[in-house]
């Protein structure tokens, strides 16, 4: 029995309609774009990202650099956005109670070697700064506006160190962020009494911290623990990155409640400002674009 042009075409009309149907049934939910509610003691996992600098567009993964690992490293990407980004989200150590403040928690101590100290210092030299990410929020730090509003900025991420050098000494050290104080915003639901997560911040700081005995399961240290009320002081003793030292890394979580609902919790984010133009990145996108109108 030989077709007709008129029932080949209606056979794949309907074979593509069909198709289409099945498409738009199976894609009503994109991941990481829905809200999710959080209850008190919900645990919350802090993925970590690329490594990213404006002085040298270049990415590394976050774990190139000797930082706390946990047992088994694996990929978290969540959306298209973040794999069409060039997005390298993994899980890590750092892990929260929703509306449970953490005055201080021990992530891990290592020690640098050669290599690791190398690469710390070449990352602090070219400004990388680290990108973490919770509930689908990139970490931000407060950025100070220069015409003296009071409105909120950002900036992408944490430095992973900086440059100074002691009182009294003109030769100029490399210190670490070994200390990072978290603070998640989130708005309440009164009729549910659920919380959504509005805003991801982060303080980094430098502290050299002791310890008498080392415990791998309950670590304390002299210099971070729970009665703690002011870590940093004036003269707290940064933590400097030099082949044969430990560093601790640790951190601290608050929660503060915000009037921001989670259908703008992108807002501040956006008005973000990066210290230079990423030229290199928008030729490369208009590149892709050109190749791919081309093609």
């Amino acid at each position: 029995m030989k077709k007709t042009k008129g029932s080949s075409f209606r056979f794949y009309a309907t074979l593509f309609l069909s198709f289409l149907s099945f498409s738009f049934s199976r894609a009503f939910y994109l991941p990481g774009v829905a809200p999710r509610d959080f209850q008190k003691g919900d645990p919350l996992y802090v993925k970590v990202n690329k490594l990213s600098s404006t002085k040298t567009q270049l990415p590394y993964d976050y774990y190139y650099l000797n930082y706390c690992k946990p047992p088994k490293i694996l990929n978290n990407a969540e959306n298209l956005g973040e794999v069409l980004r060039g997005d390298r989200i993994e899980n890590s150590v750092y892990t929260f109670q929703m509306l449970e403040d953490q005055p201080c928690k021990v992530g891990c101590r290592v020690k640098l070697d050669a290599e690791s100290t190398k690469n710390f210092k070449e990352k602090i030299d070219d400004e990388y700064r680290a990108n973490m990410i919770l509930d689908n929020l990139p970490v931000a730090v407060l950025r100070q506006r220069r015409d003296g509003s009071q409105s909120t900025t950002y900036e992408h991420g944490f430095r992973v160190g900086f440059k100074g050098s002691y009182e009294g000494s003109k030769e100029e050290k490399y210190f670490i962020h070994n200390h990072l104080s978290f603070r998640v915003m989130y708005h309440r639901d009164q009729e549910s009494d659920s919380a959504r997560i509005v805003g991801f911040e982060v303080t980094p700081n430098s502290i050299l911290h002791e310890y008498k005995e080392w415990d791998e399961n309950n670590p304390q240290l002299t210099t971070c623990n729970k009665d703690t009320k002011n870590l940093i002081q004036s003269n707290t003793v940064p933590q400097e990155v030099e082949q044969g030292k430990e560093i601790v890394f640790t951190y601290d979580v608050s929660f503060k409640e915000s009037e921001i609902k989670w259908a703008s919790r992108w807002d501040t984010y956006l008005l973000m400002n990066d210290d230079q133009i990423h030229w290199f990145s928008i030729i490369n996108s208009l590149m892709i674009v050109l190749f791919l109108s081309g093609m």
